[in-house]
Protein backbone atom coordinates (compact mmCIF):
# COMPACT_ATOMS: atom_id res chain seq x y z
CA UNK A 1 0.00 0.00 0.00
CA UNK A 2 1.66 3.45 -0.76
CA UNK A 3 0.28 6.37 0.86
CA UNK A 4 0.91 10.26 -0.48
CA UNK A 5 -0.20 13.46 0.10
CA UNK A 6 -2.64 14.76 -2.35
CA UNK A 7 -3.69 18.18 -4.15
CA UNK A 8 -7.66 17.91 -4.19
CA UNK A 9 -7.98 20.26 -6.88
CA UNK A 10 -6.94 17.55 -9.35
CA UNK A 11 -10.86 16.57 -9.85
CA UNK A 12 -13.18 18.10 -11.32
CA UNK A 13 -16.37 16.41 -9.76
CA UNK A 14 -17.44 14.77 -6.85
CA UNK A 15 -21.14 13.16 -6.04
CA UNK A 16 -22.93 12.33 -2.57
CA UNK A 17 -24.34 9.65 -3.96
CA UNK A 18 -23.33 6.23 -5.63
CA UNK A 19 -24.61 3.14 -6.91
CA UNK A 20 -23.10 0.20 -5.54
CA UNK A 21 -22.87 -3.91 -5.94
CA UNK A 22 -22.76 -6.62 -3.35
CA UNK A 23 -22.13 -9.97 -4.69
CA UNK A 24 -22.66 -12.86 -2.23
CA UNK A 25 -20.29 -15.90 -3.01
CA UNK A 26 -21.90 -18.82 -1.86
CA UNK A 27 -18.73 -21.34 -2.18
CA UNK A 28 -20.05 -24.49 -0.63
CA UNK A 29 -23.04 -24.73 -3.82
CA UNK A 30 -20.65 -22.29 -6.35
CA UNK A 31 -23.16 -19.54 -6.77
CA UNK A 32 -23.57 -16.19 -6.69
CA UNK A 33 -26.75 -13.75 -5.21
CA UNK A 34 -26.17 -10.09 -6.48
CA UNK A 35 -27.72 -7.37 -5.18
CA UNK A 36 -27.39 -3.30 -6.48
CA UNK A 37 -28.09 -0.65 -3.62
CA UNK A 38 -28.77 3.16 -4.61
CA UNK A 39 -30.04 5.72 -2.85
CA UNK A 40 -28.48 7.73 0.36
CA UNK A 41 -25.80 4.81 1.54
CA UNK A 42 -23.47 5.01 4.28
CA UNK A 43 -20.55 2.76 2.98
CA UNK A 44 -19.88 1.82 7.02
CA UNK A 45 -23.44 0.46 7.15
CA UNK A 46 -23.07 -0.95 3.90
CA UNK A 47 -20.24 -2.65 4.54
CA UNK A 48 -21.51 -3.68 8.18
CA UNK A 49 -24.94 -5.34 6.56
CA UNK A 50 -22.77 -7.18 3.42
CA UNK A 51 -20.54 -8.81 6.06
CA UNK A 52 -23.57 -9.98 8.58
CA UNK A 53 -25.86 -11.24 5.86
CA UNK A 54 -22.39 -13.18 4.26
CA UNK A 55 -21.59 -14.04 7.95
CA UNK A 56 -25.24 -15.67 8.71
CA UNK A 57 -25.08 -17.71 5.94
CA UNK A 58 -21.74 -19.07 5.56
CA UNK A 59 -20.88 -17.31 2.54
CA UNK A 60 -18.03 -14.32 1.49
CA UNK A 61 -19.03 -11.11 -0.02
CA UNK A 62 -17.02 -8.49 -2.37
CA UNK A 63 -18.67 -4.87 -2.67
CA UNK A 64 -18.27 -3.04 -5.94
CA UNK A 65 -18.97 0.84 -6.57
CA UNK A 66 -20.57 0.69 -10.11
CA UNK A 67 -18.16 3.39 -12.27
CA UNK A 68 -18.38 4.76 -16.13
CA UNK A 69 -15.19 5.33 -18.15
CA UNK A 70 -15.43 6.23 -21.56
CA UNK A 71 -19.45 5.36 -21.63
CA UNK A 72 -18.94 1.73 -20.39
CA UNK A 73 -20.36 0.52 -17.02
CA UNK A 74 -17.80 -1.20 -14.63
CA UNK A 75 -17.05 -2.26 -11.21
CA UNK A 76 -14.73 -1.04 -8.59
CA UNK A 77 -13.91 -3.26 -5.91
CA UNK A 78 -14.12 -1.57 -2.20
CA UNK A 79 -13.93 -4.49 0.00
CA UNK A 80 -13.96 -7.79 0.38
CA UNK A 81 -12.75 -11.06 -1.66
CA UNK A 82 -10.43 -10.49 -4.47
CA UNK A 83 -10.30 -12.68 -7.35
CA UNK A 84 -11.72 -15.74 -8.10
CA UNK A 85 -14.13 -16.49 -5.10
CA UNK A 86 -14.50 -19.66 -5.98
CA UNK A 87 -10.98 -20.62 -6.63
CA UNK A 88 -9.86 -23.48 -4.11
Amino acid sequence: MEIRGIDPRDTTWEQDHARYRVYFWDRLNTHSHEYEILGEVDIGELLAWAEEYATERGWAYTVYVVATDRGERGLIRLAGVLGDPFAP
